[in-house]
């Protein structure tokens, strides 16, 4: 005969609420990755990006020139740029110029000054929790070497986000 631990999590609750997160309609959707990508995989990436858009989600990324939170934000921006919400892990004059010029037009950023005298890697740690902890479901392209990125997923699963990850190797 089967028994629960007292000290089990209550897995039927975390079921119910991934469940209904996956039933709504309308979802924060985190997309984060890495920067390193070839130019098909961010095609892919756009295209993902447009059309949670046009169903209605909105897209929560980080600001980036390459990669994974630049092929969202633009795919994001073609579809509706309401619907897009970009936190940078500091400010928009500590982002390299490539960056701010594609920020341009993006009515939703969020800027954390208060991190300007953190690094870069340690400011990222941090916005990837902000941007986990904001969204229902967590989108991730990463190597399986990138353990920056296996952490924020371990901190969505920690959170009962939905997740889907995609490995690039």
């Amino acid at each position: 005969m089967d028994t629960v631990k007292s000290d089990a999590p209550n897995t039927v609750d975390e079921l119910a609420m991934e469940l209904a997160t996956i039933k709504q309609s309308a979802k924060k959707i985190a997309i984060i990755g890495s920067r390193n990508l070839p130019i098909t995989h961010q095609q892919m990436i756009e295209t993902l990006a447009t059309a949670l858009v046009m169903q209605g989600n909105t897209i929560i990324t980080s600001g980036g020139s390459s990669g994974t939170n630049a092929a969202a934000i633009r795919g994001a921006m073609k579809a509706n740029p309401e619907k897009l919400c970009v936190i940078l892990p500091q400010t928009i004059g500590q982002q390299p110029s490539d960056v701010q010029d594609q920020l341009i037009g993006v009515p939703n950023i969020i800027e954390h000054a208060d991190r300007a005298m953190m690094t870069l890697a340690d400011a990222s740690r941090v916005c990837n929790r902000e941007i986990i902890d904001e969204c229902n479901q967590l989108i991730c392209f990463l190597s399986h070497t990138s353990k920056t990125l296996h952490n924020a997923v371990q901190y969505a699963e920690e959170g009962h986000k939905v997740i889907t990850v995609f490995y690039l190797d």
